[in-house]
C-alpha cells in the first residue's frame, strides 16, 4: 500500500513548476560562476579616476536612509489594509451588523496604528545629511 496518488489532476502541473524552478536557480547559479569568472576586477582605479576635468572623485558608501523603508513598509501595510476593506464593501448587506462592527474596529485598530507612527516620525521624511 503507497501513500503516493500520481493520478491527481495537478499532478503534471506540480512537476513541471518544480522542475521550471529548479532550472531558474541553476541558470542563475551558472550565470553567477560565469560572470565572476569573466569579469574584470581591476577597473577600481578607472572608476574613481578624473575625467577630463571637475573635483577629484572621494569614495563614498552608498547608503540608502532607513526612513526610505519604513516609509514603503508603512505604505505597502496601509494599502493591503484598504485592499482588505473592498470584499468587505462588496458583501456589506449580506453580513449585517456583525460585518460592519468588524470593520470598525478593523479602522480603530488601522486609525491607532497609524497615530503610533505618526507620533513616532515614521512619516516625516529627514534629510540626509
Amino acid at each position: 500500500m503507497t501513500h503516493m496518488d500520481f493520478s491527481h489532476p495537478y499532478f503534471g502541473v506540480f512537476v513541471m513548476f518544480v522542475l521550471t524552478f529548479t532550472a531558474f536557480i541553476l541558470t542563475v547559479y551558472l550565470a553567477r560562476v560565469i560572470s565572476r569568472k569573466i569579469a574584470r576586477l581591476n577597473t577600481e582605479k578607472l572608476k574613481v579616476s578624473l575625467y577630463e576635468c571637475g573635483p577629484e572623485v572621494t569614495k563614498q558608501p552608498n547608503t540608502i536612509s532607513v526612513q526610505f523603508y519604513l516609509m514603503a513598509l508603512l505604505f505597502i501595510l496601509f494599502d493591503i489594509e484598504i485592499i482588505f476593506m473592498f470584499p468587505w464593501a462588496v458583501d456589506f448587506k449580506v453580513l449585517g451588523w456583525f460585518g460592519f462592527i468588524e470593520m470598525i474596529l478593523f479602522i480603530v485598530i488601522l486609525t491607532i496604528g497609524f497615530i503610533y507612527a505618526w507620533k513616532k516620525g515614521a512619516l516625516e521624511w529627514h534629510s540626509i545629511k
